[in-house]
């Protein structure tokens, strides 16, 4: 599982990418994904991943924003709002991937690439979000 981490990470540098630059899907992918070090199996997976949470963006924001009630949405760091948003992805389009690991994942990620509290915040919004979306997965799986 280690391997999926890292494409994770990757698929997170290709948000990161797309949020700043508004370069399009196809460029970022190949300019981040592809020209990655992952096997061909991690990129589907990353790409995969970097494009549902993008092309789901607004749909996906919606959760953060239900769930970070006592924040101004446009203060939350960018990585941890995409770390998130990346999560919520997961939970909901990749039923294969239990979502106690999304948040597992998302955490780690998050100690690696942002502050010392974001583990924590991204924690207690994933947690809130995932009683939220509870039954809806339930329902998938």
């Amino acid at each position: 599982m280690r391997e999926r981490r890292i494409a994770r990470e990757v698929a997170l540098q290709a948000m990161y990418a797309q949020e700043i630059s508004g370069d399009t899907i196809d460029l970022v992918e190949s300019m981040v994904i592809d020209a990655s070090d992952l096997s061909i199996e991690l990129k589907v997976f990353a790409k995969s991943l970097f494009e549902s949470s993008t092309l789901r963006k607004d749909d996906l924001d919606k959760y953060i924003r239900d769930k970070s009630e006592n924040w101004d949405f446009d203060r939350i760091a960018i990585i941890d709002r995409l770390i998130i948003r990346m999560a919520i992805c997961e939970f909901l389009y990749f039923t294969d991937i239990p979502p106690q690991v999304s948040i597992s994942e998302a955490i780690e990620i998050a100690k690696k690439y942002s502050t010392d509290d974001s583990s924590a915040f991204v924690n207690g919004i994933l947690d809130a979000v995932l009683h939220i979306i509870g039954g809806t997965l339930k329902k998938k799986t």
